[in-house]
């Protein structure tokens, strides 16, 4: 299990570990969301995230993504982006692109 933490708008500390199917991103060690994914093949594919509604606009959902593809790249693993948070901070940032496979 990893772990890597920032601070999200507010200023709050937001870390984002990584479990065995998800990354939970926690703010002030609750946790605030996740990214559930499985791997297969040598590809991660990312099926649904969240943010708790009461997190929301603080931007915990681009640092939970950011991290869950940089671990993911990381691991030399291709990413299938079956959830459009997902598909949508991909389509932002190219430097993803290149280890993406269509859903």
């Amino acid at each position: 299990m990893t772990a890597a933490s920032t601070t999200d708008k507010t200023g709050a500390e937001a870390t984002v570990t990584a479990e065995s199917d998800r990354f939970v991103i926690a703010v002030d060690g609750k946790q605030a969301g996740f990214a559930e994914f499985f791997d297969g093949d040598g590809r991660r594919t990312f099926p649904h995230t969240e943010v708790d509604p009461t997190y929301q606009g603080r931007g915990l959902a681009t640092i939970l993504v950011a991290e869950a593809l940089r671990s993911t790249k990381e691991a030399g693993l291709r990413v299938v982006p079956a959830c459009s948070m997902v598909a949508n901070y991909i389509d932002k940032h190219p430097e993803y692109q290149d280890i993406t496979d269509a859903s």
